[in-house]
């Protein structure tokens, strides 16, 4: 036991002298002068531009003409085109659907005996008009020779033709009888008997021309090539004049309807005189299988009523054949894509599309990335090492990026994209070095 204490004592005797050693001989700790704490920033270069701003925005694709297939007359289907069904495409010209004929022709046979018939009654109707002329003028002849027509009553046939006092005048001996001018009643003629049978005819040519536009009607054809978009329609079935059928949808060019801010309508030059005479271009995008298409587009007319709910002014692009003037578009999003015109999509009314109007030319704008704008429309410059705070104005601003002026920004502007928690003008930064795109793995297909 004693010696256990021996040895422990040894022990901690040891360890005491070794720390004091220790002590001794340390070196004092190497000075170092604080070092300044400069930021570190994300900045890129801004795009300098010169030309014609191109306008961005975004709507909604829309039928440029629709119509409502119905039937005009009455009667059975006994025909309907195969292709008339909901999605399918009609060519112009097509017969969409036929209706029994039958009573149809029947009536404009009935109305072809009625002109036949009252074209004999208007040939009849004016030989009596010729026969009552001649009778005239031969009561006019002998009342002119003598007292022919003494004894002429006043409730005769012949006093209806000339008054009575007329035809009991006597002829004076030696002196010859001029021939009289006499006023006849009209019936006297038969002119209004023959007013009436060229009334009838007239009547039932109308009937005969009613008759085969009825027949026509029997047939209807699409008035332009499209898309069927509904259809309620079957064959053997019974239709009513007036009842709905289906719609069809025009192929020939579409809609784009692009709400603008009064700014930026204000950026595209005689926008409210487009259509007059004076074309502005446009282009429509629209995404489709991850590949972004383009199609050409112009401003065929402006609305001239704000929006009430939007406070916006609607711009109607026309897009001429959006079924096969698709392109790929030439942007960031296509890039390692493989895609051809001939393999472009059809534009489809219901899309949501994105479009570019050509606005006024400008001598040299700047595209500032969204990120690098900051409250009070100010911006983070870094020249020198040194941050500068710059007020721009803003031409027009997307999703991701915004359109602004170049007063102010110098030559070569460098643009902060990232949030500092201080920044003051002067502020001293570094600029970090561009990240590398990561490069994707690329998967080994499995045996």
């Amino acid at each position: 036991m004693h010696r256990q204490r021996v040895i422990g004592g040894l022990i901690l005797l040891v360890a005491i002298v070794i720390a004091a050693t220790l002590i001794l001989l340390r070196s004092d700790p190497e000075e170092k002068p604080p070092e300044d704490l400069i930021p570190l920033v994300q900045a890129v270069p801004l795009e300098i531009r010169s030309g014609n701003l191109m306008v961005s925005g975004a709507g909604t694709v829309q039928a440029r003409e629709e119509l409502t297939l119905a039937a005009e007359v009455a009667g059975k289907l006994v025909y309907v085109h195969p292709d008339l069904r909901e999605g399918q495409r009609v060519a112009s010209g097509a017969t969409l659907f036929r209706i029994d004929t039958s009573d149809y022709r029947n009536a404009v046979q009935t109305a072809q005996a009625d002109v036949a018939s009252q074209g004999v009654a208007l040939m009849q109707a004016q030989e009596e008009v010729a026969l009552a002329k001649a009778e005239l003028e031969r009561f006019e002849q002998r009342g002119v020779s003598g007292n022919a027509y003494a004894s002429v009553d006043r409730s005769d046939y012949a006093a209806q033709i000339l008054p009575p006092d007329i035809l009991s005048q006597k002829a004076q001996p030696g002196k010859p009888q001029a021939r009289q001018n006499i006023a006849t009643n009209g019936l006297a003629t038969r002119q209004p008997q023959l007013q009436s049978a060229r009334a009838g005819l007239r009547r039932a040519q109308a009937n005969l021309a009613n008759a085969q536009t009825a027949l026509q009607r029997t047939t209807v054809r699409a008035p332009f090539s499209g898309i069927v978009r509904t259809e309620q329609i079957a064959l053997g079935s019974y239709v009513q004049p007036g009842q709905s059928l289906g719609s069809m949808v025009a192929t020939a060019d579409y809609e784009a309807v692009i709400p603008l801010s009064a700014s930026e309508a204000a950026l595209i030059p005689g926008l409210f005189r487009a259509g007059s005479g004076n074309r502005i271009e446009a282009s429509v995008f629209a995404d489709y299988g991850g590949i972004r298409y383009r199609w050409p587009a112009y401003v065929d007319r402006v609305n001239g009523l704000l929006n009430p709910q939007t406070r916006t002014i609607d711009v109607f692009l026309r897009v001429l054949n959006p079924t096969g003037s698709g392109a790929p578009a030439a942007v960031p999003e296509n890039e390692g894509k493989s895609a051809t015109a001939s393999g472009a999509p059809p534009l489809l009314v219901g899309n949501f599309v994105n479009a570019e109007i050509t606005g006024q030319a400008l001598d040299a704008y700047a595209v500032l990335p969204l990120a690098a704008l900051q409250a009070g429309n100010k911006i983070w410059l870094v020249r020198d090492g040194k941050l500068h705070i710059v007020t721009v104005d803003i031409y027009q601003r997307t999703d991701k990026v915004a359109l602004i002026s170049t007063s102010g920004l110098g030559s070569k502007p460098v643009v902060v994209t990232g949030n500092l928690k201080i920044a003051t003008e002067g502020l001293r930064v570094r600029i970090a070095a561009p990240r590398e795109p990561e490069k994707a793995a690329t998967a080994k297909p499995a045996r």
